[in-house]
């Protein structure tokens, strides 16, 4: 039996590994869980599953759960110490890694270093400091095994085959929900259409970095990291059924890819359960339902953090713990009508500009990366209101 630790357990990833755990009780049992706020759905969470240890990295949302809870068998630990010591947790076989965010990296990066094995489903951790991460991983002797849909894809579509036989590595996109609007509708597009994703049903920070391309941009440098791959050699197709999550291109000019319907069970369970595969038994996937496949090339012009994305690839250094700190404050005003859509991007390009990015060697280099450009956004942000 596998003990799982879930770091953002209340999440749609953490609700989606947590309902892989319910359906395969003689194969995965819950050890611990990690969340933000939501101590009225954590508990629901201890109730149901009978971890032994959680956290909260809000202290007054620990201790309403302590009061309620008053349960000795179960330790309700807070704040980012709390948190560190639930994923670094020595009877874990897997630590599910779902913390959105910045917010991520530094328990994960502790349970690598603590020697946990770890399935990654945040990018952020690996966009700020992969480099760091894939470095301890290998001192340690295990692999950081990928959660997000796209890299799952090509993860699956690696094994059994040689590394250096590889040519590229193309990421899907859906396009988002304004991948057919102009320049001009951007302008006008509101919050609530930028919530509503044409395929997937995610968090509203993660949606909103589908609809900019975001996403996509912070995928190519996760798949930069975890597949030792040089940006050259990384390439995104906009594919807007979702039906294809990414391919892989040999030298002899084979192209593996792997399809399925969205559902974020697959990628979850493959990572849990690896090699083997477990029995989820979703609706099968008639291609004939489709119809076609349709690919376009993305628009950098009318998408431009993507472009950003690669910049701060190719900058490499802190650039891109900086473009991902602007994003996150830049998405963050969006969602609370702050700025515009369109501002995201101009609220990263400006910070982006500002940077004196710094070589990556410490922990500490990528957060003060993040410190300092969550200031010069939040700086941007407060000059197109005035």
């Amino acid at each position: 039996m596998k003990q799982i630790i879930i770091l953002g357990s209340t999440g749609s990833i953490g609700a989606s590994t947590l309902d892989i755990i319910q359906r395969f009780p003689d194969q995965f049992s819950v050890l611990g869980l990690v969340a933000g706020k939501s101590d009225d759905k954590l508990e629901q969470q201890i109730r149901m599953f009978k971890p032994k240890i959680v956290a909260l990295s809000d202290a007054p949302a620990a201790k309403r759960l302590r009061d309620r809870l008053d349960d000795p068998t179960v330790q309700v630990l807070e704040g980012p110490e709390g948190i560190k010591e639930v994923a670094c947790h020595p009877e874990s076989d897997l630590v599910i890694s779902a913390i959105v965010g910045a917010a991520g990296l530094v328990p994960t990066l502790a349970a690598i270093q603590a020697g946990r094995r770890v399935a990654l489903a945040n990018k952020e951790p690996m966009v700020m400091a992969g480099q760091l991460m894939q470095e301890e991983a290998h001192r340690q002797g295990q692999p950081i095994f990928p959660i997000d849909s796209e890299h799952s894809a090509i993860f699956q579509s690696l094994v059994g085959h040689r590394r250096e036989d590889v040519r590229r590595i193309i990421l899907t996109a859906s396009g988002g929900p304004f991948w057919d609007f102009t320049y001009e509708q951007m302008k006008d597009a509101t919050l609530e259409k930028a919530l509503k994703h044409p395929n997937w049903d995610m968090g509203a920070k993660i949606t909103i970095d589908s609809a900019t391309l975001m996403n996509k941009g912070l995928e190519v440098i996760e798949a930069r990291w975890l597949f030792d791959c040089p940006p050259s050699q990384l390439d995104i197709v906009v594919h807007r059924e979702s039906i294809i999550h990414s391919l892989v291109e040999y030298c002899d000019g084979s192209v593996m890819a792997q399809l399925g319907l969205p559902d974020m069970r697959t990628p979850i369970s493959y990572a849990m359960n690896f090699p083997e595969r477990v029995l989820l038994d979703p609706p099968p996937l008639n291609l004939w339902n489709y119809g076609k496949l349709t690919f376009y090339q993305p628009d950098t012009k009318r998408f431009p953090c993507l472009r950003l994305a690669y910049e701060a690839l190719e900058g490499g250094g802190t650039l891109p713990a900086v473009l991902n700190a602007a994003n996150e404050i830049a998405v963050d005003a969006f969602l609370n009508n702050g700025i515009t859509f369109i501002d995201i991007a101009h609220v990263i390009e400006k910070t982006l500009d500002a940077a004196n990015p710094q070589t990556l060697t410490s922990l500490d280099d990528a957060l003060e990366a993040d410190r300092w450009a969550r200031e010069k956004a939040e700086s941007c942000i407060h000059s197109l209101a005035s």
